[in-house]
């Protein structure tokens, strides 16, 4: 059967990425979580103590780093200068800097060249901000999840506890509200739905839901492609 690119975006925590990764495996897909690529640049930027201000010195750290996405049938793992950084780019503090950073130009040329690469033969799921809309405006399917912000702010503040950090709901719910805003903003590849996306509100539904509800659009564009 045809192999096709779905593109996945939406704020953080809609759901986006579970239900990427669970489709992928639902599909026998390549899943690519693009935001962990932002948040190696994030942690490289921070390691390196550099200024996100600084655009100069931000494109010379960009020509100077290796950022290597390794899937396997649980995911990805993210390596920055051959080191596996999959847990330290999860850090609140990265989270955070990740936003500013992928508003940088220099950053975004080499992620999205970078994107384009592993992805261009199809096969692959990726979710992101920008997937559907630059990355690749001419994927078969394209998805835009959202949900309300509190509910997203609830699915970090949990995750975050799982992860045996102690996280404050309010603070959580803050930085959420303040990245949306960073995200659909900037000048450079904002968060915004591409024209022929598909609009999933996840807010009520369970992961399972999602899956089941994307998985039922791809047989329906996989039988509008064959025809």
């Amino acid at each position: 059967m045809r192999q096709i690119i779905i593109a996945i975006d939406g704020p953080a925590a809609s759901g986006k990425s579970t239900a990427a990764k669970l489709l992928a495996r639902k599909l026998g897909y390549v899943y690519l979580d693009t935001g962990a690529m932002y948040r190696a640049c994030a942690l490289a930027a921070k390691q390196s103590d550099i200024d996100l201000e600084d655009t100069d010195a931000i494109a010379t750290l960009m020509n100077s780093i290796q950022v290597v996405i390794q899937y396997d049938e649980n995911g990805n793992r993210t390596y920055l200068n051959h080191q596996d950084v999959s847990q330290a780019i999860r850090e609140p503090d990265i989270s955070r800097l990740a936003s500013a950073i992928s508003a940088k130009r220099a950053v975004r040329e080499k992620m999205v060249d970078l994107q384009r690469k592993l992805g261009e033969k199809g096969g692959v799921i990726l979710d992101g901000r920008d997937i559907g809309t630059v990355v690749f405006p001419d994927a078969e399917l394209k998805f835009f999840i959202i949900a309300p912000v509190e509910i997203r702010a609830e699915r970090r503040y949990l995750e975050l506890k799982e992860n045996g950090l102690k996280p404050d709901y309010k603070t959580v719910l803050q930085e959420l509200e303040e990245r949306d805003k960073a995200d659909s903003s900037r000048s450079l590849a904002p968060l915004i739905p591409a024209e022929d996306s598909i609009r999933i509100d996840t807010g009520s539904l369970t992961i399972e839901g999602q899956v089941n509800l994307l998985y039922e659009h791809y047989l329906q564009r996989m039988d509008e492609l064959c025809r």
